[in-house]
C-alpha cells in the first residue's frame, strides 16, 4: 500500500516521534535499573563487610590467622564477591582471597577504613569495593570487593524484558500508524482521481462508478470537496446565460 505523498512527511514525523519516545524511555529504564541495583549492591557489601567485622573481632584479638582466614574464604563463595581482604590497624595484611598474591593497584592504593571505592584492577575487572571498621577501626578493616561485572549482567536483565516490550510496541505502534494514516491518504488519492476524471472524462481512471458514488456521499470534508468539484465540473459544461 503506497503513502500519498501529502502524508509521507506526517509518516516521517510519526516514526521520528515514536523512536524518540523508545530511545528515552529505554535510556531512562537503563539508568533506573542501574541506580538501584547498583545502589542495593553495595548495601549488600556493605552488611557482609559489617559481618565479617563483627564475627572477626575474637579472633583478629587471638591472632589465629588461619581461622581467619577460613571465615573470609566462606563468604567468598557468595555471588557477586570477587575478593575479600583484612588489614589491622597498621595496614598491615592479616588475610586476603587473592591468587596468586595482591594486585598492586590495591597495595599502593587507597586502604580506607571505611567507604566506598571504585577499583579497576588488569586481569581481574572493574571493582565496588566497601570497607567497614573492625572496633572503629582500633583492630583494622575488613574489605569487601563486588565484581562490576555482575552487576552489569544483572541490569542488563533486568532492562532485556523492559527493552523487548517497549519494541514490541514500537513496532505495532509504526504498524497501526502506517494503516491509519493510509485511511486518510485513501479518500484523498479517490478525490484526486474523480476531479481528474471530472476534467478529463476520456481519459484512463482506475475509479469506478461506484467508487465515485461512495466519494460523493460522504458526510466529510473529502465528500464535501468532491461535490464541489463535481458542481464546478457541471457549471463548466453548461453554457453561461447571464448578459
Amino acid at each position: 500500500m503506497r503513502i500519498a505523498r501529502l502524508f509521507q512527511k506526517t509518516m516521517f514525523g510519526i516514526f521520528l516521534l515514536f523512536g524518540i519516545i523508545a530511545l528515552s524511555t529505554s535510556a531512562l529504564c537503563v539508568y533506573t535499573v542501574d541506580r538501584q541495583l547498583s545502589t542495593e549492591y553495595v548495601a549488600n557489601s556493605r552488611t557482609i563487610a559489617q559481618t565479617i567485622a563483627n564475627s572477626s573481632l575474637d579472633i583478629i584479638l587471638n591472632r589465629d590467622l588461619s581461622t581467619l582466614q577460613s571465615l573470609i574464604d566462606q563468604f567468598r563463595e557468595l555471588q557477586g564477591i570477587r575478593y575479600i581482604y583484612i588489614v589491622d590497624e597498621h595496614g598491615d595484611w592479616l588475610a586476603h582471597t587473592f591468587v596468586p598474591g595482591i594486585p598492586k593497584e590495591i597495595l599502593e592504593g587507597d586502604r580506607s577504613p571505611d567507604g566506598t571505592v571504585e577499583r579497576r584492577l588488569p586481569g581481574f575487572g572493574e571493582f565496588v569495593e566497601v570497607a567497614s571498621p573492625i572496633l572503629d577501626g582500633i583492630a583494622g578493616s575488613v574489605h569487601v570487593g563486588m565484581d562490576k561485572g555482575l552487576i552489569a549482567l544483572k541490569i542488563q536483565t533486568a532492562i532485556g524484558q523492559q527493552i523487548y516490550l517497549i519494541s514490541i510496541i514500537f513496532i505495532v505502534s509504526i504498524v497501526g500508524a502506517y494503516f491509519l494514516v493510509n485511511l486518510a491518504a485513501h479518500p484523498i488519492t479517490q478525490l484526486g482521481g474523480y476531479t481528474r476524471m471530472l476534467a478529463a472524462p476520456d481519459a484512463p481512471t482506475t475509479l469506478t462508478a461506484d467508487d465515485a458514488r461512495r466519494l460523493l456521499e460522504r458526510d466529510d470534508e473529502v465528500g464535501q470537496l468532491a461535490r464541489i468539484a463535481r458542481h464546478l465540473a457541471h457549471r463548466a459544461e453548461t453554457p453561461d446565460s447571464r448578459p
